[in-house]
């Protein structure tokens, strides 16, 4: 590791190879934590390459373990964490919503790096069983319309690395793997990102992958459309820029998506939204990324159908109900 970490300090790059085999390395355990901690804060200081990001996802790809569920083109809907706003499960209620829609869908998470409560914390906390068994998470996909894949029981890679990303606090380049690593390896992904050279970067990795993707970025720091500000969004077809009013018909404040200071209190927002009961700001923020993920799939004439058919879900009670099967499931 000496003499990568040199390297990696005279301001040199890693090729994509190089990258590969130094994660599949240290997934092996064969660097010490200072080693590893000291790896990741270079690229806290530069930003990471493509080349670099491809490698690190193919390392951990070649070592998930593989999920196969037949039969479905599946959604994700996924931030890349790290914006440091501390919203509530924005991107994981969306997919519930997406779910009570029709489409299926194959959650990839993780617990907070540098939000209080992360994907895992809030489904561990209301109930869900973190699991790889292929044939429990085809049977939630089939009766509940969604599975969730916890990050880290898939990719050895990133339970290693894990204690060292909570201790730092800080979003590093793992934050940036997780959309692009879900194990089930989904038709259709939205996925939020928490600045514009992070788009850039996705919008390559995507193209190349040749799948409906939707990246999104709330112009003012956001990892997901907060209707809070402008949003830019980028597909296969171009990039464009919507506002609050278009997307969620309302502009929404800060505060209005705050997502508590506990797992449990987030536990809690994450509950009352999906019964119906969330504020007007925190359902049109839910709905409008709900709305552009099934507006991904192209199964919808246009937006304004994708966002009725959102709304439908959460107001008939569609999508708590699809939550609801999802945690009878785990008994």
């Amino acid at each position: 590791m000496k003499k990568i970490l040199q390297y990696l300090f005279e301001h040199k790059t890693l090729s994509r190879q190089q990258a590969k085999e130094i994660l599949v390395s240290i997934s092996g355990g064969m660097y010490n934590e200072t080693e590893v901690a000291a790896f990741v804060t270079v690229f806290l200081m530069r930003s990471v390459t493509i080349a670099e990001l491809q490698g690190f996802c193919d390392a951990l790809m070649e070592l998930c373990i593989k999920v196969d569920l037949k039969g479905y083109k599946l959604m994700d809907i996924v931030g890349t964490g790290g914006d440091g706003k501390n919203t509530f499960n924005i991107s994981t209620l969306a997919c519930f919503i997406v779910a009570g829609a029709g489409q299926k869908v194959a959650k990839h998470g993780n617990y907070g790096a540098s939000s209080v409560s992360g994907a895992s914390n809030v489904m561990e906390q209301m109930g869900y069983k973190f699991k790889t068994d292929n044939t429990k998470l085809q049977q939630e996909v089939d009766e509940a319309g969604i599975c969730f894949l916890h990050a880290p029981l898939f990719h050895p890679a990133l339970k290693t690395v894990a204690p060292i990303r909570k201790n730092l606090g800080l979003r590093t380049f793992f934050n940036m793997l997780g959309p692009m690593v879900n194990p089930s390896q989904p038709a259709f992904q939205l996925v939020g990102v928490y600045n514009l050279e992070m788009a850039r970067i996705y919008n390559y990795l995507l193209q190349e992958k040749g799948k409906p993707f939707t990246i999104i970025h709330s112009l003012d720091g956001y990892d997901e459309i907060s209707l809070t500000n402008d949003t830019k969004v980028i597909t296969q077809q171009g990039e464009k820029v919507l506002s609050p009013e278009t997307l969620g018909k309302r502009m929404v404040m800060p505060e209005d998506i705050y997502g508590g200071s506990t797992v449990e209190e987030a536990a809690a927002i994450f509950r009352k939204i999906l019964k119906g009961d969330g504020s007007f700001a925190q359902n049109a923020v839910v709905l409008a990324n709900a709305a552009l993920a099934l507006n991904c799939t192209g199964n919808y004439g246009s937006y304004e159908d994708a966002y009725h058919a959102a709304v439908d879900s959460l107001e008939s009670g569609k999508a708590f109900k699809s939550f609801t099967k999802l945690i009878e499931l785990q008994a």
